[in-house]
């Protein structure tokens, strides 16, 4: 594999997230296998870093095992992971002073990721508390948790702190989710498959938002996407994933523009784009041959 050098530019600053050399080796019934193999990468404030590719490349596992939310029975991880400035390879337990603190987890199913059973208010007025960014006064709590939903674009946040997730759309609770990341005011979001299960609209509304609170906030994001016209829309610099290892690497215009392996050129062409707009008149109920070839052949093409 040729891997591509990350571009390269001067930070005055630490970066937020520093990663050498990172392994993950998952001990299955089959044996140990090495999900990701030695990935550098680094994310400052204020810039987005994406990693790409197919469903089984390592992306998501490489995100948890930063986080460390791999099962310690399971997953063996070596190399170097600073935090700012803590290693949490080395040191795992450091991660209880990071994790949901300096950084936060954007999870990939909003239908999934809140409880059924309890309201939007109750949980985010419980990452409140846990993150100790409000005093335990019930009013100064629900005064921050109505403030977040704002922050997050949700109209009327007094009504939806009483609803339960079943009560929401998708792209509302994603908007929940993100509120949720934000209660402990952290300096890096990793946001995994965050617009995966949402219609192209909703998408575009989340992607949107993440660019608004970076801008206003000055955060950091890791966004783990399969999508790369996802990553082309947010990204600053882009590493493709493939079988564990990164492929090619570098800013988003030199990736997108001149892919430099056939990997990333196919997951270009697996981006969908609108086909030819189909200008039967309305009282034409039998579309000629030039629409009907038209929509036979609306699919996928190159950038």
């Amino acid at each position: 594999m040729n891997a591509q050098p990350a571009a390269t530019q001067d930070y005055k600053e630490p970066a937020l997230l520093e990663v050498r050399d990172f392994q993950v080796e998952l001990i299955t019934d089959a044996g140990i296998i090495r999900a990701v193999d030695s990935v550098n990468f680094s994310i400052h404030r204020g810039e987005t870093v994406t990693i790409i590719g197919e469903s089984g490349s390592g992306k998501s596992t490489t995100a948890m095992g930063i986080l460390r939310l791999l099962p310690d029975d399971l997953a063996v991880l070596s190399g170097t992971v600073l935090i700012d400035g803590v290693d949490v390879v080395a040191e795992p337990k450091a991660i209880d002073k990071v994790r949901g603190r300096t950084l936060a987890l954007i999870p990939q199913d909003p239908m999934t990721a809140l409880s059924p059973v309890h309201s939007i208010g109750s949980q985010l007025s419980e990452a409140i508390r846990i993150a100790g960014a409000a005093s335990k006064d019930k009013d100064a709590v629900r005064a921050r948790a109505i403030r977040l939903l704002e922050q997050v674009h949700i109209p009327t946040p007094e009504v939806q702190l009483k609803k339960y997730p079943h009560q929401l759309s998708g792209g509302m609770l994603q908007r929940v989710l993100i509120a949720i990341a934000l209660a402990s005011e952290p300096q890096l979001l990793v946001a995994d498959e965050p617009t995966s299960a949402l219609d192209v609209t909703v998408q575009a509304g989340i992607l949107d938002l993440l660019l608004e609170l970076q801008e206003q906030r000055g955060i950091g994001i890791l966004m783990i996407t399969h999508d790369l016209g996802v990553a082309r829309l947010i990204s600053d610099r882009i590493h493709v994933m493939k079988d564990g290892s990164f492929v090619e690497s570098g800013d988003v215009q030199q990736v997108v523009e001149h892919p430099a392996t056939e990997y990333t050129r196919n997951l270009l062409a697996a981006v969908p784009v609108l086909g030819p707009w189909d200008e039967t008149p309305a009282g034409n109920t039998q579309p000629d041959a030039a629409a009907a070839a038209a929509l036979t052949n609306t699919g996928a093409s190159h950038d």
